[in-house]
């Protein structure tokens, strides 16, 4: 009877390791998660800070292009406010749908911008529009690999989180499923750009 409770006892303590053990991995994967949209965060907010600088500079070349820059403002203040104004929540679905969005118009309505300034000559030889054209190009390059490496984490944490038998002490503890951060022109963006040679 002795050897039953010391099996027990001994039973008991590795469950609580293990628990233990799936609890903290747990808590280490969404945690790089979180720390993966800081950084998503931190590159939009450099994005956001450059978008008046690139209107302005281009303002005194389209004076006749006013809905063009007027559309991009609009589309950074409306992005920004989102940022600035919420605490980000991955866990949630719907906050993620709006918060990608805001920043998709905001990415078609800089695509416009970019589209008039190749029309004009004398605006995409100026050195400062150059300058600021190029940075948004680095900055969004930055922003496809921070959000390359949140979703990875969130499909990492996610699939702990569910795997046999996390899923037991995720349920338990209230560990949530993260969204991904998903553009809904994620097709127009796969596809490769056609050159036309003719």
């Amino acid at each position: 009877m002795k050897m039953f409770v010391w099996l027990l006892i001994i039973f008991m303590v590795l469950l609580v390791v293990f628990g233990v053990s799936i609890f903290n991995k747990l808590v280490r994967a969404r945690n790089q998660a979180k720390n993966g949209f800081a950084q998503i965060d931190v590159q939009l907010k450099r994005r956001h800070d450059l978008i008046p600088n690139l209107v302005e500079a281009a303002k005194r070349y389209l004076t006749h292009e006013e809905e063009t820059l007027s559309r991009v403002i609009s589309a950074r203040n409306h992005a920004q406010s989102l940022q600035d104004s919420t605490h980000h929540q991955p866990e949630s679905p719907a906050h993620m749908a709006l918060f990608a969005q805001a920043e998709g118009m905001l990415s078609k309505a800089l695509g416009q911008l970019s589209a008039v300034v190749e029309a004009y000559p004398e605006l995409k030889a100026d050195s400062m529009i150059k300058e600021l054209m190029d940075e948004l190009t680095n900055t969004e390059n930055r922003i496809g690999f921070a959000r390359q490496h949140y979703n990875d984490s969130v499909m990492f944490y996610n699939n702990d989180r569910e795997v046999f038998p996390n899923n037991l002490v995720s349920s338990t503890f209230g560990f949530r499923p993260l969204s991904p951060l998903v553009f809904a022109d994620r097709e127009a963006i796969a596809k490769a750009p056609v050159v036309d040679m003719t």
